[in-house]
């Protein structure tokens, strides 16, 4: 049986290329995550060690201390210890850069950095020299290069207080792996200079080098027992070692993330398998009759198709993790073209990613075949007598229809539940899982559905394509199991992409409608970094702008409310026409001396409601206590939690400088021109950033195009699989009809036609896949925005949804391309001879 088996494969190596194909593409996507994510966390593990090994011991701020710094004072009491050879404290803090047009550079301030000097320098100087004076700075090489700065430049930084110092550009620098600095952009000082700059008492962390014999872990303790608690002292090494487990954790969420796509496409691929040798079993009766009759046993005959199936996963899965290397090294080869710096030395295949790949592949190559094994040692030897494989007829059994109505019913009545229940993110996975159970149940049911919806997606095609097209339609039903099981592997993918479509879609529409609730106005001024103040001035002059209807300044300050006192945002804005919160309860017209608007979740934390009497905690006029005359929702407000009127702001407060300036365009300017008389106001404040609403919900636009992108790009090899399926099963189905098409061209059909029937009979089966799909996707993506937020405004992408369907049909006609070629060329005399 063995050498049989073997030799079949040997001989049939065509019909199991697609299978093998699906394989190799699903083991090819999860190797190649694995590829990877293994090559980047082993190249920052050996650049977080690279760097370590300049340090012997680092203290850090201990987890439980509220001040995020090491005392500075620690610094002379560990230089004092026995066998340090050098010790510096790293400053890091804000100090924001002013670019050439006179504005602080970026959304966030720079950040500030104190160049250590001699061996614990762990800061790559790529151009000139480290800052050695005062008066000199070095900057990070790439915000160098998009702000345009070149070593020998005058740079502007705002200190603390925000006053501005000039600097002298001597060197540009590297920022490595620090992620923090790749993101705000980094200013490099000396250690004093940083210190005053940042305004900065302590250190971010106080770097040891140990005198020479002095092991690192000896000195970790004599620091340890210098410096006392309150911190925390590592050996340079376990440093090393905690910052590549950070950055791990974000490379484990990446390879969740891709390796849910990837056993998607298993999925897809272990029912391409199955469909496959289901065929292959059907084809081969006669033969596996004869070997029955020959003296075969069923265990045989059995061990034969499972034998068979492993040799293709053991094949494939090789392939697989070849096409794994592939995609890995280019995925890293498109991350360095986007200009992150990622460190590599060499595509890594771990033998985790081998086994894994192996075995995944096999093992659902066999557990597919299973089944169809099982039905081969159904097989009678008398089968070897008839001349014609009989076609089995589908009957829907009350097995079936039991079990597909409880997993529907299952999906239906959690689905229900979770969305009844509310937002939540455990009622949007009870969503998602009796989404999961529902697709069992079409799963289950789908046979039963063919006729009907072949009957919906031929109606078209069988009245266009004359009796082509009614042949086609014919076949598709005609054997339903073999029809459901090669369209569900079309259905999960057109599914999963109609799903995110109208997640993308609803989300659109819905946080559309809440930004322009949550942000009523035209155009923003506040602080970069929205820490901080400016003077009232920038406002006044605002005001004086004609292109402007109106302005409103918002100010605010902490304090104390509540009987226990706890402390929350307490604030005012200055009245203007246009510019009017929404109470949920009570009025804001009630809102004078003496009164307070209360946000909602403030109200429940102090506890208070319309009409009730809240203690406040002031600087001028010490506790005062105020009338609660409104509630407003905080998500959909621009206003402090805490919001009293602006004369008694200020009595309450003092002067205290504006927060953020709202305003809104008059009727009939231009949105250049108002921009330009926004930006022209603020441009003396360098720290003074000006947003729009439309820029707002462009860049929100821009962030869910890019996600719709992308998850589309990975579900499409899921769908590339499903289409592989329904070329084989059309292939394989070409070759178990040879008689019958032989047939029909004897009987007068053409061979543009008979290329016809087989074309339109997949484009059939491409719209069938696609419409449960489509309905699968809209139904759960409703479900799914309904879990995840309240206010939801429905939104189909229409559109998108029909170019699914007809993109699945287009591709079931590309899938049967070469199968009708290859049917249109078959000799009608040898087919017939070879029934």
């Amino acid at each position: 049986m063995l050498k049989t088996t073997l030799a079949g494969l040997r001989a049939h190596k065509l019909r199991l290329l697609l299978t093998s194909l699906a394989i190799t593409l699903g083991v090819g996507f999860i190797a190649g995550t694995f590829v990877l994510t293994d090559t980047i966390e082993t190249g920052f593990s050996r650049k977080f060690s690279a760097a370590a090994d300049k340090i012997d011991v680092v203290v850090l701020p201990g987890e439980t201390s509220d001040e995020p710094a090491v005392p500075a004072d620690l610094l002379e009491k560990i230089r004092e210890v026995e066998g340090v050879a050098d010790v510096q404290g790293v400053v890091r803090g804000s100090a924001p850069l002013i670019g050439k047009d006179g504005k602080a550079v970026g959304d966030y301030p720079t950040a500030a950095v104190s160049i250590l000097k001699g061996r614990l320098n762990r800061t790559e100087i790529t151009s000139g020299t480290a800052p050695e004076k005062p008066a000199e700075a070095v900057l990070d090489a790439n915000t160098a290069k998009t702000r345009g700065f070149a070593v020998g430049d005058t740079v502007t930084v705002l200190d603390s207080e925000g006053a501005k110092h000039e600097f002298t550009l001597v060197g540009l620098f590297d920022v490595g792996l620090d992620q923090e600095l790749a993101y705000y952009g980094a200013v490099g000082f000396t250690a004093e200079t940083a210190a005053k700059m940042t305004g900065q008492k302590g250190f971010r962390e106080i770097d040891v080098a140990a005198a020479e014999g002095v092991p690192a872990e000896t000195l970790r303790g004599s620091v340890s027992a210098a410096v006392g608690s309150g911190v925390e002292v590592k050996t340079g090494k376990r440093y090393a070692e905690d910052l590549a487990k950070a950055n791990g954790a974000d490379t484990k969420v990446l390879t969740l993330g891709l390796l849910l796509f990837g056993f998607v496409a298993m999925f897809v691929a272990a029912l391409v398998i199955y469909n496959t040798f289901n065929i292959l079993v059907a084809q081969r009766t006669r033969e596996m009759a004869l070997l029955r009759c020959i003296g075969a046993t069923r265990k045989q005959v059995f061990g034969s198709v499972v034998l068979e199936s492993a040799v293709v996963g053991l094949v494939s899965s090789v392939l697989g993790l070849l096409t794994g290397l592939g995609l890995g090294a280019g995925a890293l080869a498109v991350i360095s073209r986007t200009g992150l710096e990622v460190p590599t030395e060499g595509v890594a295949l771990a033998p985790r990613t081998v086994a894994v790949g192996m075995v995944l592949g096999i093992v659902v190559t066999v557990v597919a075949a299973l089944l169809p094994a099982r039905a081969a040692t159904r097989v009678a030897p008398i089968a070897a007598l008839r001349s014609q494989v009989e076609e089995n007829t589908f009957r829907a059994g009350v097995l079936r229809l039991v079990f597909a109505g409880l997993f529907l019913a299952a999906g239906a009545g959690v689905t229900a539940f979770a969305v009844s229940t509310g937002p939540g993110e455990s009622e949007l996975f009870m969503a998602m899982a009796g989404g999961a159970v529902t697709f069992l149940g079409v799963l289950i049911l789908g046979p039963v559905m063919v006729k009907p919806l072949s009957a919906v997606a031929g109606w078209v095609p069988r009245r266009l394509f004359g009796v082509p097209g009614r042949l086609a339609v014919d076949n598709s039903r005609r054997n339903p199991k073999r029809s459901a099981t090669t369209t569900v592997a079309l259905t999960v993918g057109v599914a999963l992409m109609t799903l995110i479509s109208v997640l993308t879609s609803t989300m659109r529409a819905t946080y559309g409608a809440k930004l322009d609730e949550q942000f009523p106005v035209d155009y923003m001024v506040q602080v970069q970094g929205d820490e901080g103040s400016f003077p009232r001035a920038l406002a006044e002059d605002l005001r004086t702008r004609p292109e402007l209807a109106s302005v409103v300044a918002l100010r605010r300050t902490d304090a104390k409310a509540g009987a226990k006192g706890n402390e929350f945002e307490v604030g005012t804005f200055t009245p203007a026409a246009g510019f009017s919160p929404k109470a949920t309860t009570g009025s804001f017209g009630d809102l004078k001396p003496g009164t307070v608007a209360v946000g909602d979740e403030a109200a429940k934390a102090l506890g208070v409601k319309v009409g009730d009497a809240l203690p406040v905690t002031t600087t001028k006029d010490g506790e005062v206590r105020l009338t609660v005359v409104a509630l407003f929702s905080e998500a959909d407000a621009l206003i402090p939690e805490v919001t009293v009127p602006h004369g008694d702001f200020d009595r309450y407060f003092g002067a205290l400088d504006d927060g953020a300036i709202f305003a809104n365009v008059k009727d009939g300017v231009a949105e250049e021109n108002a921009r330009k008389a926004v930006e022209a106001a603020a441009q003396p404040y360098p720290t003074a950033m000006v947003i729009s609403s439309t820029e707002l919900r462009g860049e929100f636009d821009e962030a869910l195009d890019m996600m719709l992108m992308i998850i589309t790009g990975l579900l499409g090899l899921a769908v590339l699989i499903s289409l592989l399926g329904i070329a084989n099963t059309l292939s394989l189905s070409v070759h178990e009809r040879t008689r019958e098409s032989a047939l029909l061209r004897a009987l007068g059909l053409t061979r543009p036609q008979l290329r016809r029937m087989l074309s339109v009979e997949a484009l059939v089966l491409g719209v069938i896949g696609a419409l449960v799909g489509v309905a699968l996707g809209v139904v759960f993506g409703w479900a799914a925005t309904s879990t995840m937020t309240t206010g939801v405004i429905f939104q189909l992408p229409a559109g998108q949804v029909l170019a699914f369907v007809a993109l699945s049909g287009l591709a079931g006609v590309l899938a049967a391309v070469l199968p009708a070629r290859r049917a249109a060329r078959a000799s009608i005399v040898d087919s017939l001879a070879a029934g």
